[in-house]
């Protein structure tokens, strides 16, 4: 079966622990996102950035303020919408579960940014080869028999990595044992046709106010990867044959300019 992750937000305690320990692993930088030199917490996922920790002030019907800390990643979809729109696979869904990135196949085309519901994959904009970049569900580590690096290091065991089937078990065995501590339902059980990262709430998702932070509460059941294909399949093959003239013209010119500066040294 394909490993998941289930996220329970009650038991997050705000540490960003998990934020470190993703840039640790992905030698990441810590600016300018992530512990910044101010040590602001970053706005938003980007190029160096695969997670962060959302913090949420709610307002509760007895009139009380809750604070909400949650973790946000790729959710690495059980149909992704992403690797359906690459028209050269450099995303794919793996059967363990991560949908990891081939940057030696990517034509810059970021189809996938525009398919994502989640909003996730992000584009390295500054940089003079740009590639796509997001969270790897830590591929590498799971190939090995490790766990995801934000897993460990979470000291309240707000993050539970498993067998999906098992999680989702589990998490509805928390809301069952423990009535009103929970949502009745789980974030990412269906949503979207399922995912791989799994969310417990104290309070309904709609409720707290995450449509901008990528939490989608209208994707309903059906995977959004089913639009992609049929998207995908009525793309002119012409379209496709452009962008690839274009890539190699790119490649082409650089070239070029690389021979004229090695020329001029020798000179």
């Amino acid at each position: 079966m394909s490993k998941a992750m289930l996220i329970d937000t009650t038991r997050c305690i705000g540490c960003r622990g998990c934020q470190v320990a993703c840039k640790a692993w992905n030698d990441l930088p810590a600016t300018p996102s992530g512990f910044s030199a101010t040590g602001t917490n970053p706005q938003r996922l980007d190029a160096n950035t695969f997670t962060r920790v959302i913090f949420r002030d709610v307002a509760l019907a007895d009139g009380q303020v809750k604070a909400i800390y949650l973790k946000r990643q790729c959710m690495h979809c059980n149909e992704p919408a992403c690797a359906s729109a690459c028209p050269v696979a450099a995303l794919q869904k793996t059967k363990e579960g991560p949908v990891t990135y081939d940057d030696s196949k990517c034509i810059g085309c970021r189809y996938c940014m525009l398919a994502c519901p989640f909003n996730v994959p992000k584009f390295q904009w500054g940089a003079v080869a740009p590639y796509i970049r997001k969270c790897t569900f830590c591929a590498d580590r799971q190939a090995a028999g490790r766990s995801p690096a934000c897993v460990g290091t979470c000291p309240a065991q707000a993050i539970t990595f498993g067998e999906r089937g098992d999680l989702l078990a589990e998490a509805h065995r928390r809301i069952d044992a423990t009535r009103g501590r929970y949502a009745p339902s789980v974030y990412g059980e269906t949503t979207a046709g399922g995912t791989g990262v799994l969310y417990l709430t104290a309070l309904p998702i709609e409720a707290l106010g995450l449509e901008g932070e990528g939490f989608r509460t209208d994707l309903g059941t059906v995977a959004q990867a089913r639009a992609s294909q049929e998207w995908m399949a009525g793309v002119p093959a012409l379209s496709l044959t452009v962008g690839g003239l274009a890539l190699g013209l790119y490649h082409l010119n650089q070239r070029k300019e690389e021979v004229a500066k090695q020329e001029g040294k020798e000179s």
